[in-house]
Protein backbone atom coordinates (compact mmCIF):
# COMPACT_ATOMS: atom_id res chain seq x y z
CA UNK A 1 0.00 0.00 0.00
CA UNK A 2 1.26 3.41 -0.97
CA UNK A 3 -0.90 6.43 -0.32
CA UNK A 4 -0.54 10.19 -0.45
CA UNK A 5 -3.37 11.68 1.58
CA UNK A 6 -4.58 14.98 2.99
CA UNK A 7 -5.90 13.62 6.28
CA UNK A 8 -4.27 12.49 9.52
CA UNK A 9 -2.23 9.29 9.31
CA UNK A 10 -2.87 6.39 11.67
CA UNK A 11 0.37 4.49 12.32
CA UNK A 12 -1.67 1.48 13.52
CA UNK A 13 -3.57 1.38 10.23
CA UNK A 14 -0.34 1.46 8.20
CA UNK A 15 1.16 -1.32 10.34
CA UNK A 16 -2.02 -3.36 9.88
CA UNK A 17 -1.52 -3.26 6.09
CA UNK A 18 1.74 -5.24 6.31
CA UNK A 19 1.11 -7.60 9.21
CA UNK A 20 1.14 -11.26 8.15
CA UNK A 21 1.86 -14.78 9.36
CA UNK A 22 5.19 -14.97 7.49
CA UNK A 23 6.60 -11.89 9.15
CA UNK A 24 9.00 -12.09 12.07
CA UNK A 25 8.99 -8.31 12.51
CA UNK A 26 7.49 -5.06 11.38
CA UNK A 27 9.91 -2.15 11.33
CA UNK A 28 8.24 1.25 11.39
CA UNK A 29 9.21 4.85 10.85
CA UNK A 30 7.01 7.73 11.93
CA UNK A 31 8.10 11.11 10.59
CA UNK A 32 7.11 14.21 12.53
CA UNK A 33 7.28 17.94 11.87
CA UNK A 34 9.90 19.25 14.26
CA UNK A 35 10.06 22.71 15.80
CA UNK A 36 13.32 23.76 14.10
CA UNK A 37 15.05 23.46 10.76
CA UNK A 38 17.91 25.32 9.10
CA UNK A 39 18.66 26.80 12.54
CA UNK A 40 15.27 28.52 12.66
CA UNK A 41 12.04 27.91 14.59
CA UNK A 42 9.45 26.27 12.31
CA UNK A 43 5.89 27.55 12.04
CA UNK A 44 4.59 25.04 9.48
CA UNK A 45 5.52 22.70 6.65
CA UNK A 46 3.38 22.25 3.57
CA UNK A 47 3.71 19.25 1.25
CA UNK A 48 2.23 19.51 -2.26
CA UNK A 49 1.73 16.95 -5.03
CA UNK A 50 0.38 19.24 -7.74
CA UNK A 51 2.11 17.23 -10.50
CA UNK A 52 0.61 13.98 -9.17
CA UNK A 53 3.97 12.15 -9.23
CA UNK A 54 4.33 11.30 -5.53
CA UNK A 55 2.85 7.79 -5.72
CA UNK A 56 4.99 6.99 -8.78
CA UNK A 57 8.19 8.07 -7.01
CA UNK A 58 7.26 6.14 -3.86
CA UNK A 59 6.56 3.02 -5.97
CA UNK A 60 10.01 3.32 -7.56
CA UNK A 61 11.68 3.57 -4.15
CA UNK A 62 9.58 0.68 -2.82
CA UNK A 63 10.50 -1.49 -5.81
CA UNK A 64 14.21 -0.81 -5.29
CA UNK A 65 13.88 -1.67 -1.62
CA UNK A 66 12.16 -4.98 -2.36
CA UNK A 67 14.86 -5.92 -4.87
CA UNK A 68 17.64 -5.28 -2.33
CA UNK A 69 16.16 -7.09 0.70
CA UNK A 70 13.83 -10.00 1.37
CA UNK A 71 10.76 -8.08 2.41
CA UNK A 72 7.26 -9.46 2.93
CA UNK A 73 5.34 -6.18 2.51
CA UNK A 74 5.83 -2.41 2.55
CA UNK A 75 3.23 0.25 3.35
CA UNK A 76 3.78 3.99 3.07
CA UNK A 77 1.43 6.81 3.99
CA UNK A 78 2.57 10.39 3.25
CA UNK A 79 0.46 13.37 4.28
CA UNK A 80 0.16 16.40 2.04
CA UNK A 81 -1.19 19.81 2.94
CA UNK A 82 -0.19 22.23 5.67
CA UNK A 83 1.21 20.57 8.80
CA UNK A 84 2.11 22.04 12.16
CA UNK A 85 4.88 21.12 14.59
CA UNK A 86 4.24 17.65 16.01
CA UNK A 87 2.07 16.47 13.10
CA UNK A 88 2.86 13.14 11.43
CA UNK A 89 3.95 13.59 7.82
CA UNK A 90 5.08 10.06 6.97
CA UNK A 91 4.59 6.50 8.19
CA UNK A 92 6.52 3.58 6.73
CA UNK A 93 5.93 -0.02 7.81
CA UNK A 94 8.06 -2.88 6.53
CA UNK A 95 7.29 -6.51 7.30
CA UNK A 96 10.17 -8.93 7.01
CA UNK A 97 11.01 -12.43 8.17
CA UNK A 98 14.08 -11.09 10.03
CA UNK A 99 14.85 -7.79 11.74
CA UNK A 100 18.21 -7.26 10.01
CA UNK A 101 16.55 -7.04 6.59
CA UNK A 102 13.66 -5.03 7.98
CA UNK A 103 15.86 -2.36 9.58
CA UNK A 104 18.19 -2.12 6.56
CA UNK A 105 15.26 -1.82 4.17
CA UNK A 106 13.55 0.83 6.28
CA UNK A 107 16.71 2.91 6.54
CA UNK A 108 17.28 2.69 2.78
CA UNK A 109 13.69 3.65 2.00
CA UNK A 110 13.78 6.71 4.28
CA UNK A 111 17.19 7.78 2.92
CA UNK A 112 15.80 7.57 -0.64
CA UNK A 113 12.68 9.49 0.41
CA UNK A 114 14.97 12.30 1.59
CA UNK A 115 17.21 12.17 -1.51
CA UNK A 116 14.29 12.01 -3.96
CA UNK A 117 11.42 13.82 -2.26
CA UNK A 118 8.09 12.74 -3.77
CA UNK A 119 6.38 16.02 -2.91
CA UNK A 120 7.15 19.70 -3.01
CA UNK A 121 7.99 20.96 0.50
CA UNK A 122 7.50 24.52 1.73
CA UNK A 123 8.88 25.26 5.21
CA UNK A 124 7.66 28.46 6.84
CA UNK A 125 9.66 29.82 9.75
CA UNK A 126 8.47 31.93 12.67
CA UNK A 127 10.48 34.90 11.36
CA UNK A 128 8.38 34.88 8.16
CA UNK A 129 11.05 33.43 5.89
CA UNK A 130 10.44 30.30 3.80
CA UNK A 131 12.40 27.49 2.17
CA UNK A 132 11.12 25.62 -0.86
CA UNK A 133 12.30 22.14 -1.89
CA UNK A 134 11.03 20.85 -5.21
CA UNK A 135 9.85 17.26 -5.67
CA UNK A 136 11.96 14.77 -7.58
CA UNK A 137 10.92 14.15 -11.15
Amino acid sequence: MIEVIDKAISPDMVIGKVKGDGSGCIVTYVGLIRDHSQGKPVLSVEYQDSAGNAVKILKEITGETKRKWQIEKIAISHKIGKLRVGDINLVVAIAAAHRREGFAACRYLIDQFKKRPPTRKLETYRDGSVKLEEAAQ
